[in-house]
């Protein structure tokens, strides 16, 4: 296995499988480079898969009659994709995947995963405690999409760009711009939070004015970012 592979399984659920049932598990498995912006699952899809991100973001996301659509996911390495898809019957996938960045995904064969989970009990608790966790993240989920106003969804949103985009310079190297900057168009923002590019440019100019961001050719510039995590936090009584 790669060394890149190996790193992002030791982040992931998967961490705890014996080397040999390990094996067994990336028998067969493929290495997916994928662009950024891409859709690579569909809501109401119902093929069976299971995905490791080895590196980039992918953010998994729902979308109204009316086309807006709002992400409920970001996944990053070490991230398992479609872990209920094995064992869900009558499975449709509820959401459409999308990555946000350059992606490596490693796609493990559905049929394997399923023989070595009757074969090793360690392999079925590590993807039992998977889907534990995304049943909790979803479950969370629901106050930060019904309270959170979007000017607090647009500043998580913002920190999880710039956040995976200097990550990916120090990776690069030392002598590299690690500032956090996000270069996510106006209408990619608006689309990813749910609202109205109008609703954008008039957050923006506020977040500009306040000193927290600063926008230009290069993109977004969070000048502030302990203010714009404040910006992430609300309080049912406020």
């Amino acid at each position: 296995m790669d060394a890149d592979v190996l790193k992002a399984i030791s982040v992931s659920s998967l961490h705890q499988v014996a080397p040999n049932s390990l094996r067994k598990l990336l028998a067969g498995a493929q290495r997916k480079d994928i662009p950024a912006r891409t859709v690579t699952h569909r809501e109401g899809d119902t093929n069976p898969h299971l995905e490791l991100v080895v590196s980039g973001v992918v953010r998994v996301f729902v979308r109204d009659p009316d086309g807006r659509t709002m992400t409920i996911r970001y996944c990053r390495s070490g991230s398992l994709l479609g872990a209920a898809s094995l064992f869900a019957s009558k499975f449709s996938l509820p959401a459409s995947l999308q990555t946000l960045t350059a992606t490596k995904l490693l796609s493990l064969s559905p049929e394997n995963v399923r023989q070595i989970v009757n074969e090793d009990s360690k392999v079925a608790v590590a993807l039992l405690e998977e889907l534990s966790q995304r049943v909790l993240t979803f479950i969370y989920e629901i106050p930060d999409s019904a309270f959170a106003s979007v000017r607090q969804r647009m500043a998580r949103h913002l920190l999880d760009l710039a956040s995976e985009l200097a990550s990916e310079h120090v990776r690069a190297g030392p002598k590299l711009d690690t500032e956090l900057v996000v270069t996510a168009s106006q209408s990619e923002l608006a689309e990813a939070v749910g609202t109205a590019r109008e609703v954008v440019v008039r957050i923006l100019r506020e977040l500009r004015h306040e000193g927290i961001v600063h926008t230009g050719r290069t993109g977004i510039v969070i000048l502030d970012p302990a203010r714009l995590v404040q910006e992430t936090r609300w309080n049912i009584g406020s």
